[in-house]
């Protein structure tokens, strides 16, 4: 096999080297992503300032002023602590730690963190307000969807007790 020596020039093109990916850089000012893959969560920063209806299919972070309605169906709502939201806000779920004005649905749950405040009725399937929060409104908690219809936690009918349970459930008077 004959091999060209260091003195003959080569006229095989290079190889070019793979692409590598870009270094990520955090910032102690960055949200906090955790669960949420890079590029699946859009970012409404500090700075910006939106006025009017804001839909679509990622999860949103807001850290600037949002103005109007947020319809985010099966994605997560993140009021961050910057975050100041006059709008109407209905998605899968919705963490609030800056101030929310307005109405909240939630087809999972609602978490108002220590520093959150949020002034508006809340309808979702769980909702958390930890200590120091602010809330102000109405809580109509949702059963979830029909995934179990099998329950009987989900079921429309009033359970009804044995007639022997019944007797048992009184209360005895003495």
């Amino acid at each position: 096999m004959w091999k060209p020596s260091q003195s003959e020039p080569s006229h095989a093109t290079p190889t070019p080297e793979p692409p590598r990916p870009a270094p990520q850089v955090t910032s102690p000012e960055a949200p906090n992503r955790i669960g949420a893959p890079p590029g699946d969560q859009a970012i409404i920063s500090k700075g910006l300032f939106v006025k009017g209806e804001i839909s679509g299919t990622e999860s949103l972070y807001i850290d600037g002023k949002v103005e109007g309605a947020i319809n985010l169906p099966g994605n997560r709502v993140t009021v961050g602590r910057n975050g100041q939201v006059g709008a109407n806000v209905t998605a899968r779920e919705v963490v609030v730690l800056g101030k929310v004005r307005g109405n909240v649905s939630a087809t999972d749950r609602v978490d108002i963190r220590a520093e959150g405040a949020l002034s508006g009725d809340v309808a979702a399937a769980r909702i958390s307000i930890e200590d120091g929060a602010f809330f102000k409104g109405g809580i109509d908690i949702r059963k979830p969807d029909a995934k179990q219809g099998a329950s009987p936690l989900a079921s429309a009918s009033t359970p009804t007790l044995a007639p022997a349970a019944q007797e048992t459930s009184k209360p005895a008077l003495q």
